[in-house]
Order: structure tokens, then sequence, then C-alpha cells
């Protein structure tokens, strides 16, 4: 049982920094992305090559991926960032495609549909983080920190210029702010972030393939802020808790598995429909979606 609990907290970790990542995106900055599980991806990967291929130690890898995941957000936030609504999603949603679509065909690198699997736990000077109980130390500090380090960011003038460019606009230009880099800088931290959890993830379940990281996964990671809210701190803490452990109370009512994962999409899907009717902004959040 406490194993069981402890795993659930280690996914709750990971899902936490995925959830503060696309926050920083949608709820301070106003840009919907449904890209985040392409990037989440992109750190898993990465991560997992330069350590399994290159022999670099994961503390190492883990910057590297932050790194390039940064980077390789350029190519979708550059040439997109000027559109506005249904445009940037689906500017998003191609480039979500296109991660998928690399990570799944280029079996040379990424095995493709075989997946990745053997991928070694972390190593730290020697301590290993070969079981739950260690990776869920490992994964609630990485999520703490990253919690640190948004509050500092969402605190601070970048983020009050963030939230003012999602109120209006045109006030924020014509207090001479530079719209277009805000936007590439946010978009760039946000796939950032998002990488720290791709490379937890492959590191705590030592396989990847592409299913992990496709559409279903990013339209999963926005129903977690959608549904505790966004443009703040604790909206998202509160989705991903609701969206985890509510529907593995399931399995305690010993309903069949293939049952059980048709009750969590309901779910999933009742919780938007009335939250969008009733609470635009989420349960805890503070950005109104319209």
């Amino acid at each position: 049982m406490m194993t069981y609990i402890l795993h659930l907290l280690v996914m709750i970790s990971i899902y936490l920094i995925l959830a503060f990542s696309l926050n920083l995106l949608v709820g301070y900055t106003g840009l919907l992305s449904v890209a985040q599980a392409g990037f989440y991806g992109i750190g898993a990967y990465i991560s997992t090559l330069f350590v399994m291929k290159l022999g670099i130690n994961f503390f190492i890898a883990l910057p590297i991926s932050i790194i390039l995941a940064m980077c390789l957000s350029l190519l979708v936030s550059v040439p997109s960032i000027r559109l506005k609504g249904d445009y940037f999603i689906l500017a998003t949603l191609g480039f979500q495609a296109v991660i998928y679509g690399v990570l799944y065909n280029w079996v040379s690198l990424t095995r493709g549909p075989y997946g990745i699997p053997g991928i070694p736990r972390p190593n730290f000077f020697g301590i290993e983080f070969g079981n739950i109980p260690s990776y869920f130390i490992l994964s609630g500090i990485l999520a703490f920190l990253v919690f640190l380090i948004f509050r500092q960011m969402v605190l601070s003038p970048f983020g009050r210029t963030l939230k003012a460019i999602r109120e209006d606009e045109m006030a924020a230009l014509g207090l001479g702010k530079n719209i277009t880099k805000f936007k590439i800088i946010s978009f760039a931290i946000s796939a950032g972030i998002a990488a720290i959890a791709g490379a937890l993830y492959a590191g705590y379940i030592t396989y990847i393939d592409p299913t992990s990281f496709s559409i279903y996964e990013s339209i999963f990671i926005l129903s977690m802020i959608i549904i505790g809210g966004t443009g703040n701190i604790k909206g998202p803490v509160v989705g991903v808790f609701l969206v985890i452990i509510v529907p593995e109370a399931l399995r305690f009512l010993g309903l069949p598995d293939s049952i059980a994962a048709n009750a969590r999409q309901m779910i999933y899907g009742l919780l938007l429909v009335i939250l969008m009717y009733f609470r635009p902004q989420g349960i805890a959040g503070e950005y109104k979606f319209e």
C-alpha cells in the first residue's frame, strides 16, 4: 500500500511540473497550447539518448534536455506567436503532430513504436535513485524547486508583464513592452520546464515510447489546469491532485479495468463541462477562459 501511495506521489510530482509549465503559457500569457506533451517527450527522449548512447550522467543530461527543448520551442513560437486564438492552437497542434511523427518514425534513433527499454535510474555521486521511495524524494525535490522558480517568476516584473499581455495586449504595447519577445520567452521557459518532467518520467518508468507523448497526453495536461484553474499558483496544484487521485479511487470499488478506464474519461469530461458552464476559471483559478 505504501509503495502504491509513493508511486502516486511520484506521478503527482511529475504532473505538477507539467501543470506549472503549461500554466505559465496559458494562465499567465494567455496562449492556449496543445503541444505540451511534445516538449514533455523531447525532454524524455533527449535525456534518455544522452544517458544511454553517450553515457552521460542524468544530472548532466537534464540541463541539456532543458536547453534543447527551449531551443526547439522557437520552431513553433517564432513563426506562430503573432497568431490569435484558434490559429495559434492549430499551430501548436501541428507542432505536436510533427514531434509525435518524428518520435514514431525515426526508428534508427528513437526505436519508433518499439520504444526504448532499460533506461537506467538517475545516479548522483554514487547515490542511485533505484527504488520508489528514493525516486519520490528526487521527484519531490525537483517539483518543489520548479514551484519556487515558478512562484518567483510570476511574482516578478516579468510575471506581471505576462499578465498585462494576457489582459490587454494593446495596453501592454502602449507601456513599451515588447509583446512578441515576452511571448517567445514564456513559450521557451514553458518548454524547458516540461522537459524536466519528461526526463523524470523516463528515469522513473525506465521505458518510453511515442504513445506516452501524443496529443491525448497534451489534452490530459490541459484538462488538469482547466479543472484546477490557471493564472495563479494554487489552481494547477488543485487540478493535478483532483485529476490523478479521484479516478484512482475507482480502483477500490472493484470495477474491471476496462470499465474503470472509461469511467475516468467520463469523470474528466463531466468535470470539464460543469466547470466551463458554472466556473470557467476552474476550481481555484484566476484566469477565466472565454
